[in-house]
């Protein structure tokens, strides 16, 4: 008797810890919601408009957003195989620089739209040759990537400008803003509903086709993947060229938002997409991890970040984005030795 009611508390105690590893990152964002919703935000000119959940503020901070689901989607295929790309933030920002200068010199939306999303998927293409082929440690890799993709940024802005935008002389035109902030509908912009697809199809692919299967599969045990059959090589670099791919949507986002391309406008993205991606339960040592979890885990970021700036002084964000990053990285580890357990 004593026997079966240890087997049943040990079964009870498994499908708790279960249950808190599947929906810890929804309690979570529910949490960051009543905090903010509960301190006064009326002075705080993001939220000049009402309250944290008020229809407005809602559609602010998903537009402001986009970037950073887009991202952190794809960021999440290459964190289940092991792999890890710290330029992703200097790819949007020369994507946003390259989108804006095309704009500037008077290239319709389309056509500057397929020239910097191919500019992002040679950029990845570039991580993922340096890592799959020249077998490069993805860290060293992605941080001389990170220094050439920015430098690269930085040399095309023109001397004496922090960014590519309009003058007097040649306007940047009106319509720029359009892809990033015209609404379409439910008052967001069609740049956030390409974002959902972009999600909706990176989730398809985790749970539906073999790259999700063969991604988990690397991620979790190499060597039985290459005994399987798996192609290791053309899959990671074809998940880095998807994150390349990823990395230019997100900046011509951000320069449609801001109507300029800004070199510095990806500074910390990767450090948000790593957070993302821990907080929503993915093994930082691979084999598992959840798309729509990581896009939870990147709306609490924009939650936090916007509604810390009632709490501190811009000055101290990066210090609260490191706080928070501690929590993800060490929520993730009682989750996996949870697991391990079970």
């Amino acid at each position: 008797m004593e026997k079966k009611s240890l087997a049943l508390q040990q079964d009870l105690s498994a499908v708790v810890r279960t249950n808190i590893k599947r929906f810890y990152i929804y309690f979570v964002l529910a949490l960051v919601v009543v905090v903010f919703s509960v301190i006064r935000l009326d002075e705080v000119a993001f939220f000049e408009r009402g309250h944290f959940l008020s229809p407005d503020n809602i559609i602010n901070l998903l537009r402001i957003a986009v970037p950073i689901i887009t991202v952190s989607g794809a960021f999440t295929f290459l964190m289940i195989a092991q792999y890890i790309d710290l330029s992703v933030g200097s790819a949007m920002s020369l994507s946003a620089v390259v989108f804006a200068l095309m704009i500037l010199n008077g290239f319709a939306f389309l056509p500057a739209l397929v020239i910097t999303l191919i500019v992002g998927i040679a950029m990845g293409a570039l991580n993922g040759f340096l890592v799959m082929k020249l077998t490069i440690t993805p860290v060293i890799a992605t941080l001389v990537t990170l220094s050439l993709y920015k430098g690269i940024a930085l040399l095309i802005v023109p001397g004496g400008l922090s960014a590519i935008k309009g003058s007097a002389e040649r306007p940047m035109p009106a319509w720029i803003n359009n892809y990033a902030r015209q609404d379409v509908l439910f008052g967001l912009p069609m740049a956030f509903f390409v974002a959902l697809v972009v999600i909706a199809a990176l989730i398809i692919a985790q749970r539906k086709t073999l790259l999700g299967k063969y991604t988990a599969a690397i991620g979790g045990n190499p060597t039985a993947a290459a005994l399987s059959g798996i192609n290791a090589v053309m899959v990671v670099w074809l998940l880095y060229i998807i994150v390349g791919f990823c990395a230019a949507m997100a900046g011509i986002a951000r320069a449609s938002y801001m109507s300029l391309g800004d070199p510095l406008s990806g500074d910390t993205m990767e450090l948000a997409c790593i957070i993302a991606v821990l907080l929503g339960g993915t093994r930082f040592a691979g084999g598992e991890g959840s798309v729509e979890k990581t896009i939870v885990g990147a709306i609490i970021i924009i939650c936090v970040t916007v509604g810390m700036l009632t709490i501190i002084p811009a000055y101290w964000q990066t210090l609260a984005m490191g706080s928070v990053l501690i929590i993800a990285v060490t929520l993730n580890h009682l989750l996996v030795r949870e697991t391990v357990k079970v």
